[in-house]
């Protein structure tokens, strides 16, 4: 089986997959005035047909996970159709979701019934006004009834993401807090150091903080680093005999962290990015109009390898073509 893999030697079973740009929440550090239509762009989504043929050409690439993300992609009106048609249809091991977690309470046996493999759910605190403030949305309670809605259908997988924020959700309260619940909750919960895009350098320099800070606090209190498995994301596992849950990092600002790069990602519409914060992607979309372009797309895809470069550079403030993360899946 052909596999994908780079000049670096690095292998990609991992495919973030986005199937949509539209989020229904306002979250300061990506889309702090809503969603808005990019008039420069007027391809549609992906329709389903395309989701098919792409995904089975990722399969026969390797691929054993895609992580759908949007934008929110539980927006899409046939986005169980999508988790079916990836899981089923396609052949992929696991499918998994990033999500805001809109109406979770509603959703939580619909996604349980549809097949998907794990779930991340992005919460910024555990607080409900902190949370009302960073999102625009007062939606912590659904979100965490969601949460025990998955965990009483027996559904396990769950991830919980924050975005580190200086003075906002960054004390050691805001840890403790976490801490107290996985305490009891078998899932993980990881903050994102918060990155730098093309249109929020202002709130980057005020909320930006060094992912140390609660490397630190995790060090302090005694948490055990963990090694990942192959098709893992970024994150940083920390684990803790006491607790049910695990705690993790990802902390895009530290060194070598491109090293352990495994994924690629689709854009909504079609384009193959190598890195979430590269200059360019190409299109695949005319590759994905008929069933026997399949050998075609393949051969694009991996040639398109050779040009992923060692690392994303954001170290020294270059953030590529991202404007806000709704725009490549986050």
């Amino acid at each position: 089986m052909q596999q994908l893999q780079d000049s670096f030697g690095r292998k990609f079973p991992y495919i973030r997959m986005s199937i949509t740009d539209v989020c229904n929440f306002k979250c300061g550090y990506c889309l702090p005035n809503g969603y808005q239509v990019d008039k420069s762009d007027n391809r549609k989504f992906l329709h389903l047909d395309e989701i098919k043929r792409l995904a089975k050409c990722f399969s026969e690439l390797g691929v054993l996970k895609i992580r759908i993300t949007g934008g929110e992609p539980t927006v899409r009106k046939d986005f169980f159709e999508i988790i079916k048609v990836l899981k089923f249809d396609a052949g992929i091991n696991k499918v998994v979701i990033t999500t805001n977690g809109y109406h979770l309470d509603k959703k939580a046996k619909l996604l349980v019934d549809s097949g998907l493999s794990g779930i991340n759910i992005s919460i910024d605190s555990l607080d409900r006004e902190i949370f009302k403030n960073i999102t625009g949305h007062d939606r912590l309670p659904e979100i965490l009834q969601g949460i025990k809605n998955l965990q009483d259908l027996s559904f396990n997988n769950i991830k919980i993401n924050a975005v580190l924020l200086n003075g906002i959700n960054a004390s050691e309260k805001d840890f403790d807090n976490w801490s107290k619940f996985i305490q009891n909750n078998e899932v993980d919960f990881r903050y994102i150091e918060l990155m730098q895009t093309g249109d929020n350098l202002d709130y980057f320099k005020k909320y930006h903080i060094s992912s140390n800070f609660f490397k630190s606090y995790l060090n302090k209190n005694k948490w055990i680093y963990q090694t990942m498995g192959k098709d893992a994301g970024p994150a940083l596992n920390y684990i803790n005999p006491e607790y049910k849950g695990k705690f993790g990092i990802i902390a895009p600002y530290s060194k070598d962290f491109c090293k352990s790069c495994n994924r690629l990602r689709i854009t909504s519409r079609g384009d193959l990015r190598l890195c979430l914060f590269g200059n360019t992607g190409i299109s695949v979309r005319h590759l994905l109009q008929k069933d026997d372009q399949l050998s075609e797309l393949k051969d694009l895809i991996l040639k398109q390898m050779q040009f992923k470069k060692e690392s994303h550079y954001l170290e020294l403030g270059e953030t590529g073509s991202t404007k806000n993360l709704s725009k490549t899946g986050g």
